[in-house]
């Protein structure tokens, strides 16, 4: 038996709850936007979550799964066939939930819950993220290897002269652009 939520149900009862979120998840899906409560918007959230994970399945169990809830065969159809090919690169995060002001009869905290159809862009991997997973990768391609430690010591050696000789060749640069300023400044005081 499932454990019912604490506090007031939305509308009633458990069962007109359950409908409630039913017809709100059916609107939201056919109209990809719909203007609620939060409270509403907030409870909708895991169910049309849960139903949109379903879809993703898109077989004929999750299909008879979702019609449990929603009743709507033209939404259910909409969810399967053009909102499950949008999410599929996404990993959840479905809907968005955005506030927008009071009502004006009662003065009830209004919020517009949509669904997020853009496409996904993966976070680029920081400097850091990307050189801790390397280092890992690099010690264990080391013992495969079976160098002579001599090598292995010639290498690095090699690699410290390079470092030096770039680091030289950066400082040089930076001592040649920062000369003809300086050597303007001496003309122009010259002239003066």
């Amino acid at each position: 038996m499932p454990k019912p939520t604490k506090g007031p149900r939305l509308g009633g009862g458990p069962a007109h709850e359950r409908l409630l979120l039913a017809n709100l998840a059916t609107a939201l899906f056919t109209h990809k936007r719909i203007t609620t409560t939060e409270t509403k918007a907030k409870r909708l959230r895991p169910l049309a979550e849960r139903l949109v994970t379903f879809a993703k399945r898109g077989d004929l169990h999750a299909r008879r799964r979702v019609m449990t809830v929603i009743r709507d065969k033209s939404a259910v159809h909409e969810l399967f066939t053009e909102i499950a090919p949008l999410m599929a690169e996404r990993e959840g995060g479905y809907t968005r939930i955005t506030k927008v002001g009071y009502r004006k009869g009662d003065n009830a905290p209004m919020a517009v819950i949509e669904l997020v159809l853009e496409p996904v862009n993966p976070k680029p991997k920081s400097a850091k993220k990307s050189a801790a997973a390397e280092k890992p990768a690099a010690k264990a391609a080391a013992p495969v290897d079976e160098a002579p430690a001599e090598d292995a010591e010639g290498t690095e050696a090699d690699a410290v002269e390079t470092e030096a000789v770039e680091t030289e060749a950066v400082e040089t640069e930076a001592a040649a652009e920062e000369a003809p300023a300086a050597d303007d400044s001496t003309d122009e005081a010259e002239k003066a």
